[in-house]
């Protein structure tokens, strides 16, 4: 009795501590293919996640876990890196992400030409003014107030940010085309010093739109010098990517030369059926400057048309001075003559969409802020000039001035080829250049391009396991190693221990993109689990409700 009475003892005691012992793990994610994001094959391994970090990878078959993942069949990779990102106003109105954390997109680069600070009070009530279907209050002055603030609010996905070129210009010289004075330009320096030691990425152009098209390459390579000492980098949208696309590249080029800077080309494309044959020298230019040891790096996302508004087929003299002046110029009889002249015109001086589109039924409507404009949503300009009985141009102007916007609109201006040719160079990552949202209102009340929600997914189901344009590997690295690696991200883009735990686990055999330009607001679909920082953002593809996500920061922030 007292032998029995002895073991039970034992064995209760045993059970106490087992029961008392913590974890090994928080997460285990077992039996999948591991892509880690160097272009390495896939390996059958474990993760084990600990805290925000990644643990342990390896044969984990004993380890305990609060949580475990069986991964078996399905592939785990590093979270990917969304290099174009316009979820700057979405994620204030609906922190979650829906759209691209479906896509397994854990971070979000912002800052195209345009940024969410530095603002003066004047440069705020514009943008409240501005604002469309999504409302928000700007809280914010700088661009570190505003990441902090995402932060603060609660956001799935983490997000860094380039300071916009085009912001620091209206900050000091306004929204006139006119070159900045000496003293100005110390002013839009120092302006840059500061967003670089608080933690921007460095300096990002849209040189097709005023008044970011202002700006000479001289002024733009002393941003780039100021931004250079905090290992700045230097992404634009460039000059033109048709007409001129070889010599938009040579600025960029030029660019990063003399800023000493690495330089990357957002979006890259050869817009306008004419200019298609112009990808061949563009993506030799580029390897030979490579090849010269110049950083040069670039992104696109996987669609033939692109999405912007109709300002993109009008000259940038009409918004010199801004929304306001290039109202009052659009309702002005002669001077309306003067821009369906220049419309209608082909030129090299400007990007016209318009016409790179090749017709009006190229051109798709897919935002108004005018509630009695928004029945056009989704018909063609070709449509709606018939309807009303106006020339495209005069429907263009029309458009704009009722709308008092700028009228998102889809182009279709790119070549399938060009694509495959672009996805093929080791250098080139990937952006949505969207906003991520959700199908519901109030993002549902606008139309949208289907990148939004099917940028990433159409990579690895179309390009990758339909067309096997690249390898699952490659296209991994693409989305991770190789963004994290040129935005000189802390700690993100592989998954090695020590590393921050953004992990995504998916089907490489089912994962798509069923967002169509009909019907754009639809999820893709394959993506099973996400991790963000180590805690579960996205659980058997349904969202878990999870804002784990963190402002990150560039090389160059002091603390």
């Amino acid at each position: 009795m007292r032998f029995a009475l002895a073991a039970l003892t034992v064995l209760f005691l045993s059970l106490a501590t087992v029961s008392s012992q913590k974890p090994a793990f928080d997460v285990v994610i077992r039996g999948g293919t591991v892509y880690d994001g160097t272009g390495e094959a896939g390996r059958r391994v474990d993760l084990g996640l600990r805290g925000d970090r990644i643990a342990a990878i390896g044969d984990l078959a004993g380890a305990s876990a609060n949580i475990l993942v069986n991964a078996t069949g399905l592939a785990v990779a590093p979270g990917f890196i969304n290099m174009l990102s316009w979820s700057t106003e979405s994620l204030l109105i609906d922190g979650r992400s829906q759209g691209e954390i479906r896509e397994g997109v854990t971070t979000e680069i912002f800052g195209e030409g345009s940024s969410m600070g530095p603002m003066t009070p004047e440069m705020k009530q514009r943008a409240i003014k501005e604002q469309g279907d999504l409302k928000y209050d700007i809280t914010w002055t700088t661009l570190s107030e505003y990441l902090r603030d995402l932060e603060r609010r609660g956001i799935s996905p983490n997000v860094a940010s380039f300071i916009g070129a085009a912001t620091v210009r209206e900050y000091v010289v306004g929204l006139e085309d006119r070159a900045p004075t000496p003293e100005e330009l110390d002013r839009m320096r120092a302006l840059v010093r500061q967003e670089m030691e608080a933690g921007a990425l460095g300096i990002g152009s849209a040189l097709i739109y005023a008044p970011g098209f202002y700006a000479k390459t001289s002024e733009l390579i002393e941003l780039c010098k100021a931004a250079a000492p905090y290992r700045g980098k230097y992404i634009s949208h460039m000059r033109s990517e048709g007409n001129r696309l070889e010599e938009s590249v040579e600025e960029v080029l030029r660019i990063a030369r003399e800023g000493g800077v690495p330089a990357e080309i957002y979006h890259l494309k050869a817009a306008g059926r004419d200019n298609w044959p112009k990808m061949d020298r563009v993506l030799k230019m580029i390897n030979t400057a490579r090849a010269g040891g110049l950083k040069i790096t670039a992104d696109m996302y996987t669609y033939t048309a692109g999405a912007t508004g109709l300002d993109a087929a009008m000259p940038p003299w009409v918004l010199d001075g801004g929304w306001e002046a290039a109202f009052k110029r659009l309702r002005d009889p002669e001077q309306r003559t003067k821009i369906a002249s220049a419309i209608k015109t082909p030129t090299a001086e400007w990007e016209n969409l318009y016409l790179a589109a090749g017709s009006p039924d190229r051109v798709l409507l897919v935002g108004f802020k005018s509630e009695a404009l928004k029945p056009l949503t989704g018909q063609t300009l070709e449509q709606v000039a018939r309807m009303r009985g106006k020339s495209p141009e005069e429907t263009i102007m029309d458009l704009v001035s009722e709308d008092e916007s700028r009228v998102a609109t889809v182009y279709f201006l790119m070549s399938e080829d060009n694509l495959a040719k672009q996805m093929r160079q080791p250098w080139v990552s990937f952006g949505s250049d969207a906003q991520s949202m959700a199908p519901e209102p109030p993002f549902t009340k606008s139309s949208t391009h289907p990148r939004a929600y099917g940028n990433f997914a159409r990579l690895l189901g179309k390009y990758v396991r339909e067309e096997k344009v690249l390898t699952l590997e490659d296209a991994v690295r693409r989305l991770s190693g190789l963004p994290a690696t040129t935005l000189e991200l802390d700690r993100r883009g592989f998954l090695k221990e020590g590393m921050f735990a953004d992990v995504v686990v998916f089907d490489p055999a089912s994962i798509a993109d069923r967002a169509t330009f009909e019907q754009p607001h639809q999820y893709s679909i394959g993506m099973r689990d996400v991790f963000v920082n180590g805690v579960q953002v996205l659980k058997d593809g349904e969202h878990t409700g999870a804002r784990p996500g963190r402002a990150l920061w560039g090389p160059g922030r002091k603390p």
